[in-house]
This record gives C-alpha cells, sequence and structure tokens, in this order.
C-alpha cells in the first residue's frame, strides 16, 4: 500500500503565499504524475496542477502564474507554493499521485486526506 501525507495548509491573508507538501510512503515502485486538486464547499473538486514524473507541469488556468507545482523523486514527494492568494482560493487541498506498483502492474490512483487553506480577505 501507499500512504500520502500533506501538510502546509492554513489560513493566510489574501496576497499571501502557502507551500503545500505531499510525502507519498510504503510500498512504492514508481509513481508517475503527481497532482493537487481541490474542494470548496458545495463545489466539485478540481485540478489545481499537475506533474510528469519528467517534471512538465500542467495548471489550471485560475492558478498560473501564481503557483507553482514541483517534485522530488528522490523523496517522493509534491509541492505547491502559492503566491498572490484570493480568498477564492479557499479550500481543501488534495494531493493524487498515479502509482505502478509494479513494471507489469496497472497505475493506481492515491488520494491524501487533504489540508485545509484558508483566505482571509
Amino acid at each position: 500500500q501507499v500512504q500520502l501525507v500533506e501538510s502546509g495548509g492554513g489560513l493566510v491573508q489574501a496576497g499571501g503565499s502557502l507551500r503545500l507538501s505531499c510525502a507519498a510512503s510504503g510500498r512504492i515502485f514508481m509513481i508517475n504524475a503527481m497532482g493537487w486538486y481541490r474542494q470548496a464547499p458545495g463545489k466539485q473538486r478540481e485540478l489545481v496542477a499537475t506533474i510528469t514524473r519528467g517534471g512538465s507541469p500542467n495548471y489550471a488556468d485560475s492558478v498560473k502564474g501564481r503557483f507553482t507545482i514541483s517534485r522530488d523523486n528522490t523523496k517522493n514527494t509534491v509541492y505547491l507554493q502559492m503566491n498572490s492568494l484570493k480568498p477564492e482560493d479557499a479550500a481543501v487541498y488534495y494531493c493524487n499521485i498515479d502509482h505502478r506498483a509494479s513494471a507489469f502492474a496497472n497505475s493506481r490512483q492515491y488520494w491524501g486526506q487533504g489540508t485545509q487553506v484558508t483566505v482571509s480577505p
């Protein structure tokens, strides 16, 4: 099994910054894509950013230019640097990975437990 542990959420004023981290542990063979999603109250979970194993990022239009996703494959960790935060960025942020348990196994998605980000006006 693979476990994901997120950290870095909290309360910040609009215009401020936060950095989220998500570390994968357990029986890890190969992590392909890693990403961050968020869900605000009453809304569906939405993609924030993803990053390939090779480091190519993809961002939602709403966060382009403000958020930066990165990863450290040696630590099985993905990060999300969030700058110029807006009240509409407030949500529970979830880490997601695409993991393959062996060279012949299909990949499987894993989700973190979520970390709350609150942005005050």
